[in-house]
């Protein structure tokens, strides 16, 4: 049983930004901070004050935490990148939105005094004994300073005061680690503690100038007399007292939501589990009487998304995706008269045929799309056909002859976008062999159903429509016009790309639309390329009679492995810079030696290049710690180690620079993401290196000193990218079920008082009606959650799960 938080942070966009470069634009980008630490970062949209991300993280909290911040920063090619505001908001902010924070939010101004980091070990107690007493204030070390010199690093020092009275502790040169223990005491006179309190702050000494602030934590005098704190304690920053911008800075726009849950062990959800797979493994029920029809019908619209994510999870994991899809569209099919309007709107049977897709054909979408939006990138055409947003002016780029003519412009725009387009849409008619074959089965019984459903022959197209309408509209086609968000690239594309993009992706969704619409309605401009689109449909419809042209036998569905859906499938290549602990003893700045890097699920491969044979490899599951290092360990930045344990029990730490900071948090998030699941992972670990005899980082001269960083076990995941886990999908869908409240009851949802009757009706089984044994299945989820929250007050021994029902025929 895990009691998670979970924290959906979603950077959405930004608007009004001031320009902080010359050229009177800016290049933003944000950095998410949990607690001061830093815990994601978004790609740099390039030359934008009017920025959109839309990039999304699901932040696991192994504690409870106190504050969210995002920045927004200019990134600059020389010297440090320009600090443009931030937004920060309070747990209990979060929280007390049922719903989350989804708003425009205005970017204040960032003072140092508040940038603080890290926490205290200390020890405080009164010693009642003698007179007068005394308070005793042990301050052990601290760990994780926010760096206040060039260096990368502090001279910290800590200052504690209490009645009027103040004494300070030696100063630590060079680390954000330092260990003091020293014991500080204070007298207290008669009448004390009273209303007193004591202050820890922590300093960073300068000798020349101002200290810098580095952090303080306070303690009331009465609270140390009758529980005396001990322990390791967050560094909190001294109150604002920043004025409101009124928006000169901007704002942002952030969709954030708390969720906390408790995870129950497996037998415990097996029952809802097994009530909504009861239609699939029993098809001879109603299909309004089931309990996937209930949850669609009390699923409110804001959540169906992750309702839908999370059933495609719990029936991939028993291999029963296929089915789940009939189901879903079948229902969906029944109620709609006009073809049409087929699975246009965001049904839970049309985000569940979405999130399938890019469950498991997130690496068939790589395969087909990378090599042309790869030479999209990197050829910058000027594209354009709106003559309102011509620029003909760009011709010098492009002709000696003077100023080109808005119909040469619309011209050679034709002719790229006929490449590129031909290039995509040779990809995909070439790519039925590579689409995975269960989501080929799930299309071949949509094919079914619509022919049932609209057999005459004017809805002959309905059924090449209804399937180009899901892989072209809500796949293809999103992923060319934000490549990012679907790990196609790693950065945003600039705005002379991203129109490149946008006009292909236009052309996309008419192809799904089987060439209608196209240079229709408000852009009459589109309409020189319904010409090229034509002969483009007529393959699409070759490609998607092939796509569904597959035997049941040949596609057998089976259950997905729990850790990652493509086992054996590459999460993310390139080349870095790496070098291994106790290695050739070489100056820093030669150590690190340039090769290239496979990460799957199983290993981390590399190599010194892609041709070479012989490679080294870290297995995932000996994977024990995945950090950053500081930045002056090495004399170069954005370097990464990860500490792997081997079979005899001994630690190896490898060393990886990347090129930039982007590149470090997304090989961060990779290999953390495919490490997720490994067991004995380190508390703590060193952000430096050993070297003259000792830790860099906390100047422990023993190597085998432990870690004086903890580590971090938050893991920034696309919903859909993450690790089976049946037992959270079901709890979330509990959830859901349980917020429905009156919606349930108004669907027929309500039973007996009585426990657990979930027996699925099956032949030679005994039943009821769904609604009552659904909300029998809820209250003895109630009742479990209930004796673990008692357990976890006063520790005893679990609570029995619930009988397991007799399995379905």
């Amino acid at each position: 049983m895990a009691k998670t938080t979970s924290l959906h942070c979603r950077v959405v966009e930004g608007k009004d930004l001031p320009a902080k470069d010359v050229s009177g634009s800016s290049d933003p980008y944000c950095v998410v901070k949990v607690d001061n630490e830093v815990v994601a970062r978004t790609a740099t949209v390039w030359k934008s004050l009017n920025p959109f991300w839309g990039e999304e993280y699901t932040l696991r909290l192994p504690r409870g935490f106190r504050s969210l911040a995002v920045y927004v920063l200019d990134e600059d090619t020389v010297g440090q990148d320009d600090v443009i505001g931030k937004v920060s908001l309070g747990r209990q902010q979060i929280s007390a939105e049922p719903r989350g924070v989804d708003s425009w939010l205005s970017l204040a101004p960032v003072d140092p005094n508040e940038e603080v980091q890290g926490e205290i070990h200390l020890e405080l107690r009164v010693l009642e004994q003698g007179h007068p007493r005394v308070l005793r204030c042990h301050l052990i070390e601290a760990r994780d300073l926010a760096p206040r010199d060039l260096s990368g690093t502090s001279d910290p020092f800590a200052r504690v005061s209490c009645c009027g009275r103040a004494l300070e502790t030696a100063v630590i040169k060079k680390t954000r680690f330092p260990r003091w223990d020293e014991v500080l005491e204070f007298e207290l006179a008669e009448g004390e503690p009273g209303e007193a309190v004591l202050s820890v702050e922590v300093w960073d000494w300068d000798i020349v100038g101002k200290n810098d602030f580095l952090g303080r934590v306070e303690f009331p005098l009465d609270a140390i007399c009758t529980d005396p704190p001990k322990g390791w304690f967050q560094l909190l920053p001294f109150p604002s007292t920043a004025e409101d911008p009124g928006g000169r800075l901007g704002a942002l726009r952030l969709a954030v939501r708390l969720v906390e849950d408790r995870v129950l062990p497996p037998p415990y959800y097996q029952p809802l589990i097994q009530l909504l797979t009861e239609p699939i493994l029993c098809p001879g029920q109603p299909p309004a009487g089931t309990a996937l029809a209930i949850l669609e019908e009390v699923t409110s619209g804001e959540s169906r998304q992750d309702v839908a994510t999370k059933l495609v999870k719990i029936f991939l994991g028993q291999g029963l995706a296929v089915p789940l899809l009939d189901y879903l569209t079948a229902r969906e099919l029944a109620r709609t008269t006009d073809p049409n309007t087929l699975f246009r709107s965001n049904s839970l049977a049309s985000k569940s045929v979405e999130q399938f897709m890019k469950v498991v054909g997130l690496p068939y979408l790589h395969e087909v799309l990378k090599p042309v939006v790869n030479r999209i990138f990197e050829e910058k055409k000027y594209v354009e056909l709106d003559p309102g947003k011509m620029e003909l002016s760009r011709s010098r780029r492009i002709s000696f002859k003077g100023s080109l003519s808005e119909a040469r412009v619309r011209e050679s725009s034709l002719e790229l976008l006929k490449g590129y387009l031909g290039d995509i849409v040779d990809a995909i008619a070439g790519s039925v062999e590579k689409c995975p074959l269960v989501m080929r089965m799930a299309f071949k019984q949509l094919r079914r159903r619509v022919e049932e459903r609209f057999p005459s022959a004017q809805h002959e197209e309905v059924r090449y429509f209804a399937i180009s309408g899901f892989l072209f509209l809500r796949f293809f086609a999103p992923a060319v016009l934000t490549p990012k968000l679907f790990s196609l690239r790693e950065q945003h594309a600039d705005p002379r790309t991203g129109r490149t993009l946008l006009l292909l992706a236009k052309a996309l969704q008419s192809i799904g639309n089987l060439g209608l619409q196209l240079g229709q309605g408000k852009e009459p401009w589109m309409a020189p390329l319904h010409a090229v689109l034509l002969p483009s449909v007529t393959r699409v419809k070759a490609f998607l009679d092939s796509l569904v042209a597959v035997e049941s036998t040949e596609a057998g569905e089976g259950p997905v492995p729990p850790a990652l859906f493509c086992p054996s499938a590459t999460i993310k290549e390139g080349y870095l810079h790496t070098r291994t602990a106790g290695g050739p003893k070489l100056l820093p700045r030669f150590a690190f030696k340039k090769r290239y890097f496979w990460l799957s699920s199983e290993a981390l491969t590399y190599s010194k290049s892609p041709e070479w044979q012989e490679r080294c490899s870290i297995p995932v599951p000996w994977m024990r710690a995945v950090e950053r290092v500081d930045e002056g360990t090495f004399q170069h930045p954005h370097v990464m180690q990860i500490v792997a344990q081997d079979g005899a029990g001994q630690l190896h730490t490898t060393y990886i620079q990347c090129k930039s900071g982007q590149e470090l948090w997304q090989w961060l998030w990779a290999v953390r993401q495919a490490s997720s699941a490994n067991e004995a992972m380190l508390p703590t670990c060193h952000p430096g290196t050993f070297r003259g005899g000792r830790w860099t980082c906390c100047l422990q001269p023993a190597s085998t000193a432990p870690g004086c960083s903890r580590t971090h076990s938050t893991v920034a995941l696309g919903e859909w990218s993450d690790p089976l886990d049946p037992s959270a999908a079901a709890q979330t869908l509990y959830g859901h079920l349980r917020r429905a409240g009156a919606r349930l009851r108004a669907a027929g949802a309500e039973g007996p008082e009585g426990g657990a009757a979930a027996e699925p009706p099956c032949p030679g089984q005994a039943g009821g009606p769904v609604g009552g044994r659904l909300q029998a299945v809820l209250r003895d989820l109630d009742i479990a959650h209930d004796a673990f929250a008692r357990r976890d007050d006063a520790p005893g021994p679990p609570p029995s799960p619930p009988p397991a029902p007799a399995p379905a025929i």
